[in-house]
């Protein structure tokens, strides 16, 4: 597992260059029909291996960095031709055996208990166009610009189809196990060495079988901030294996190599209001199941939590100014009550998750050719719908599916931070 890049593509087999006459393979760099020589600014036939391998591989270094979540993954890829789905297979562990031989008797065989969970990849993709007038009047290789835009983007966007997957898992932890509930989780619940140390013990209990000898953790620069504080931190450079390191590893401690992304999940409540994320209500009843509040509702449906008072509601409708939940009111409302959202912490903070997890909890696969695709439209590409060679595209197009494989190989530990930023990602 241990690696200085997470190679994002078996990257070179099957995917393509496109010109505008033309095809040019992304392993050999060679066309599949003749194209013309110069158009725009740009020679096609020009486009040797070099530059096609350039192009390519700066976009798998600039996408790279940004998968954080899916270098812990079980990796299988899809055959090419193989079809979209594919099953991961779980091993249930063989029971003990401590009934002794009976002299001369073979005992009955085991039976492999096998389960499977089965996931069906989805494709990926986004395009930026530039003009003419760009490619004669630059400076910069705009190409090189585009690529690494469109780069950066493609890496944020599998990370965070990755991390969506990852952190609907069922195993949480809420701080310190003293709250049941993402809503009541306060500033103060920061994360802690023994907040980890608790995470720890769970897999240890769940016999999740470790990376290189330690668990993984995904982490948020502001939750390190809190956790980096403790006098038990190692940073990499107090490692004894210094030469391998996990993209975006940071430090150690309580037995947990920790990877910092700041695509960490934050559980982040959108606004209630037109302006806010809170709203003001009037007096209403024990046993009520309305509340009026003061002003105008925009990001409220059925479906979404409030916070009112120290308890938790789920809105059945919404009407003018009226909100109706589900039930009724477990206490009484009293005037200029502020309304907060449910979906995250107490009064409505982000809540930050910190994943921490073992080997096999989890699996990435791709089909063989599709991991990650670099198209380039020179000018002209469009044809008819392009006479006058004014647009070109530069591109790409991944294909990914992620599934939880083990539950209890990964916890994720919900916590505040000092740093309780209104974001959202």
């Amino acid at each position: 597992m241990k690696t200085t890049k997470f190679d994002i593509q078996r990257f070179a087999a099957g995917a393509v260059v496109n010109t505008t006459t033309g095809t040019v393979n992304n392993a050999t760099g060679e066309l599949t029909s003749p194209t013309q020589a110069t158009k725009g600014g740009f020679t096609y036939n020009g486009l040797t291996p070099e530059m096609k391998t350039y192009y390519s591989d700066y976009l798998v270094d600039v996408a790279s960095p940004d998968l954080v979540h899916e270098q812990f993954g079980q990796k299988e890829p899809i055959p090419k031709n193989g079809g979209k789905t594919i099953n991961f297979r779980i091993y249930d562990p063989l029971p003990k055996i401590t009934t002794p031989l009976a002299e001369g008797v073979t005992p009955d065989g085991q039976k492999v208990n096998v389960g499977d969970k089965s996931v069906t990849v989805s494709q990926f993709g986004g395009y930026m166009e530039y003009s003419d007038i760009v490619a004669l009047s630059t400076i910069d290789n705009h190409l090189v610009q585009a690529t690494e835009l469109i780069g950066n983007q493609a890496g944020r966007s599998i990370d965070t189809v990755v991390r969506e997957v990852l952190n609907a898992g069922t195993n949480v932890q809420y701080a310190d196990g003293s709250v049941d509930a993402r809503y009541l989780l306060t500033s103060g619940k920061k994360l802690t060495v023994d907040m980890v140390r608790r995470a720890v013990r769970t897999l240890k209990k769940n016999n999740t079988p470790k990376i290189d000898g330690y668990y993984i953790g995904i982490i948020h620069p502001d939750v390190a901030y809190d956790l980096m504080n403790d006098q038990e931190w190692k940073y990499p450079h107090q490692y004894k294996d210094t030469d391998t390191l996990y993209t975006g590893e940071i430090g150690k401690i309580a037995g947990v190599r920790f990877v910092e992304t700041t695509e960490a999940k934050i559980f982040h409540a959108p606004d209630l209001g037109d302006t806010s994320r809170t709203l003001t209500a009037g007096a209403a009843e024990l046993g009520a199941s309305s509340i009026t509040v003061s002003e105008n509702i925009t990001g409220l449906k059925a479906g979404r939590k409030l916070i009112i008072g120290s308890y938790i509601y789920t809105v059945a409708s919404v009407s003018s100014k009226t909100i109706t939940i589900d039930g009724t009111l477990t206490a009484a409302v009293t005037a200029n009550t502020t309304v907060y959202p449910g979906e995250a912490g107490d009064e409505g903070r982000d809540v930050y998750s910190t994943l921490i997890l073992g080997s096999n909890a989890y699996g990435v696969t791709e089909i063989e050719g599709g991991g990650l695709e670099h198209i380039l439209k020179p000018l002209g590409s469009g044809g008819s719908c392009d006479p006058l060679n004014q647009r070109g595209t530069v591109g790409w197009k991944a294909t990914r599916a992620v599934t939880r494989l083990v539950e209890s190989y990964m916890v994720r530990v919900e916590t505040a931070s000092t740093f309780n930023d209104l974001q959202s990602n």
